[in-house]
């Protein structure tokens, strides 16, 4: 069999899946979660071996150590990925809920309910929990999946796949319900980019190369999740140990993830006092920074930030600093800059702060917290399908209700339309 008919059978197998799947009770969807979660723990050791074949391949391709980070696999994150089937289990149940309900003067009751997108693709990168997450959601939320992760995680994928798909069955839900693309030859995202007739809608998760071919390439509708080039700015009236803290946080904690900080701004007002000690903090912490012109006259031996490292997702511990005069400075660099992620100000402020509220355009805008709390299992979701950064259907952390469409559903007594 050859690609496209392998792609095409494994979309077959999706679609007919989600006609059943969307019609489920929460009960079963539920038991089959929970069965989920204990085939992952069930199986923690061939997992782990599995992924230890992706890691020493990409340590021998020199990958860098936020690359090895997401792709790292060990008996905590395991763990977590089975807890977080269990949240997800735990939750409301979107698909039949009535949003509204109402009746028109000639009699009619209209109802607006919940139902599952259908048939989700999903395509992503070297992040094995992924596979994890976007099950879960789709499942509790009734829609079939055909996952596509990238090569780099092949073994420990599929690896998880097996473990999660044979829970599924084996609880009651569909074959098909979890399909696997076990292809790494990139013709297999093209064929999926086209099959209309069989997927509803594509959510691409990775860097910004792979969502730009998905986005200008997809013939299926795609919910484009965006690279994150995060900010801090640091205002003129902010508690500087509290910035400190929120700076190391956003950049360090995680430097590989899509909500982590990559460029500092720091009102002129405090650089002299700020700068020289977190740039000393964060250099013992194995972060290069890459600072402006004022920035360097503070710290002459700093390497000058250019124009396209303001524009870089680093997804590494590289930092680009610069010194704005005023709000409105660093509202104009977040607009020109920013990928309409999470952006962040540290301020004692409440014009200011309520000012960067109203005008940063990103998807999660905070006043003296984290970057790093954009995630959907942080915002109560019990997990996420991945950061919506553009404006139609859904924006940021896509839980379960962002995995859901409407219809509406009309009683009538005869009427018909003069």
């Amino acid at each position: 069999m050859d690609i496209y008919d392998c792609i095409l059978e494994k979309a077959k197998n999706a679609n007919r899946a989600a006609r059943t799947l969307s019609n489920m009770s929460t009960d079963i969807k539920n038991a089959a979660l929970i069965k989920m979660a204990e085939e992952l723990n069930k199986n923690k050791d061939d997992i782990l071996k599995a992924n230890m074949l992706d890691l020493e391949d990409a340590k021998s391709s020199g990958k860098n150590d936020a690359f090895i980070d997401r792709l790292t696999l060990n008996e905590d994150r395991i763990e977590s990925m089975a807890s977080g089937l269990m949240k997800v289990a735990s939750l409301p149940d979107p698909i039949g809920e009535v949003t509204r309900m109402w009746k028109k003067s000639n009699g009619l009751n209209i109802g607006r309910v919940r139902v599952p997108l259908g048939t989700i693709g999903i395509i992503y990168e070297a992040r094995p929990n992924v596979t994890v997450d976007a099950a879960a959601l789709c499942v509790k939320s009734g829609n079939s999946v055909i996952l596509k992760g990238g090569k780099e995680a092949i073994n420990s994928n599929l690896a998880i796949y097996n473990a999660i798909n044979k829970g599924a069955i084996e609880a009651g839900l569909p074959a098909g319900t979890i399909e696997f693309i076990n292809i790494t030859e990139r013709k297999a995202v093209e064929v999926l980019m086209k099959l209309n007739e069989y997927v509803d809608v594509l959510i691409p998760r990775g860097g910004s190369g792979l969502i730009k071919s998905v986005v200008e390439n997809s013939t299926v509708p795609v919910i484009e999740t965006g690279i994150g080039n995060c900010h801090v700015y640091v205002d003129s009236s902010a508690d500087l140990t509290m910035a400190e803290n929120i700076v190391i946080n956003a950049k360090t904690q995680r430097p590989g993830v899509c909500n982590a900080m990559e460029t500092l701004l720091v009102h002129e007002a405090v650089a002299a006092e700020f700068i020289p000690h977190i740039a000393k903090t964060l250099n013992k912490m194995g972060v290069e920074i890459r600072g402006c012109l004022k920035t360097r006259k503070l710290i002459p031996d700093m390497r000058l930030a250019t124009a396209e490292d303001y524009a870089q997702e680093f997804l590494d511990l590289i930092l680009a600093v610069k010194i704005v005069s005023s709000v409105d400075e660093a509202l104009d660099h977040i607009y020109k800059y920013g990928t309409k992620h999470s952006e962040a100000i540290v301020t004692n402020d409440y014009t200011s702060s309520q000012r960067f509220l109203r005008e940063v355009d990103a998807a999660a805008v905070y006043v003296n917290a984290s970057t790093r709390f954009t995630d959907g299992e942080e915002f109560g979701f019990g997990a996420e399908i991945g950061i919506s950064t553009q404006k139609l259907h859904a924006r940021g952390p896509m839980g379960l209700n962002e995995l859901t469409t409407i219809k509406y559903i009309v009683y009538g007594e005869g009427q018909i339309r003069e």
